[in-house]
């Protein structure tokens, strides 16, 4: 069946969200190896660009089901529904990208879906188990980044206690590329993985899809390239935020965050969490800072970025009810 020409246009949506979201969340990758000077900015997009791009090959498709299937019924997600919710994910990406504030683009997804879906039919159309096991990781991912990086910063404290600092940092640095490349690929693994399940959906939605709702390779692969194209057009502005307005970093303190936000994210994608890769980051830094000493983390940027995490999924569900309405009045 050949793809209508609204659905072509959707999936062109779709696809812009995926590169607004690797554009966003550039800094989620690359942040700490920037801070730290480990890699020189472009070097270092390039290198969260690949490791964003081949995370298909490591993951499974978890996360892209949970978002096709459980937040809002799929028998009831319609092409007004995907609009919605897209236009509303990215008119947040927009809006927090321009002031430089590292939201959620995981969430603002999630919120444009709530917001269209409830629109049509009310809450009903919930997929409760699938919203709120989403919305206990909003709290659950930074808490988790928070706690790994903290006892990762001590292990390795001890670990380079007999250990000259010039030798210490020349190995932390070997260490954070490490790190800097499994942060790229668990922040691919978990993010495409939502525009595959948009995607995914809206073609079951409109009877594209034989043999019950799947993702086709197809999609996984543009998913997946889009997410890095957009991590290559970099975000410069969230970047300085989420290095060096939170905390300083050293390569060491760099390597523990981005491990422990990895372990988090690799946990998170197997288990299909849907979990945001700021939220995450943003917890392991603060958790670095603090083990060094708890004035080390500018606490009102982390209460700005806090903020910033409680309304985006109102916001974005209100913008995409807005636009579910709007895309009424030309149907």
């Amino acid at each position: 069946m050949e793809l209508l020409p609204f659905v072509i246009v959707l999936i062109g949506i779709a696809l812009l969200f995926d590169f607004l979201n690797g554009l966003h969340d550039a800094a989620n990758s690359i942040a700490t190896i920037v801070a730290t000077r480990v890699l020189p900015p472009n070097w270092a997009v390039f290198w969260a660009a690949f490791f964003n791009f081949i995370a298909f090959l490591v993951f499974g498709l978890h996360v892209a089901n949970t978002v096709g299937t459980g937040i809002i019924s799929p028998d009831l997600i319609d092409n007004r529904v995907i609009f919605g919710a897209l236009m509303g994910a990215i008119s947040w990406n927009v809006i927090t990208w321009m002031l430089g504030i590292p939201s959620s683009s995981s969430h603002a997804l999630i919120g444009g879906l709530l917001g269209a879906g409830i629109s049509k039919a009310g809450f009903s159309a919930v997929v409760l188990k699938g919203v709120l096991k989403t919305t206990f990781a909003i709290v659950l991912s930074p808490t988790v980044g928070f706690l790994l990086a903290l006892v990762l910063v001590l292990i390795v404290s001890w670990a380079f206690l007999k250990t000259s600092p010039a030798r210490a940092d020349g190995i932390s640095r070997k260490l954070q590329f490490v790190s800097a490349s499994l942060y790229s690929l668990g922040h691919g693994g978990n993010d495409a993985q939502k525009t595959m399940g948009i995607i995914a959906v809206l073609m079951y939605s409109n009877g594209m899809m034989q043999g019950g709702f799947h993702v086709p390779f197809w999609v996984v692969i543009t998913c997946q390239s889009m997410m890095a194209l957009g991590t290559l057009m970099g975000g410069w502005k969230i970047v300085h935020t989420m290095g060096s307005k939170i905390t300083r970093l050293s390569p060491m303190q760099g390597f523990c965050a981005e491990t422990g936000g990895a372990i988090t994210l690799f946990g998170a994608t197997y288990l299909g969490i849907p979990v945001s890769t700021t939220h995450t980051i943003t917890g392991a830094i603060v958790g670095v800072g603090a083990a060094r000493r708890v004035s080390a983390v500018r606490w009102n940027v982390a209460k700005s970025i806090v903020t910033a995490w409680v309304i985006t999924m109102p916001a974005a569900g209100a913008i995409g009810a807005a636009f579910y309405f709007i895309s009424g009045l030309f149907a």
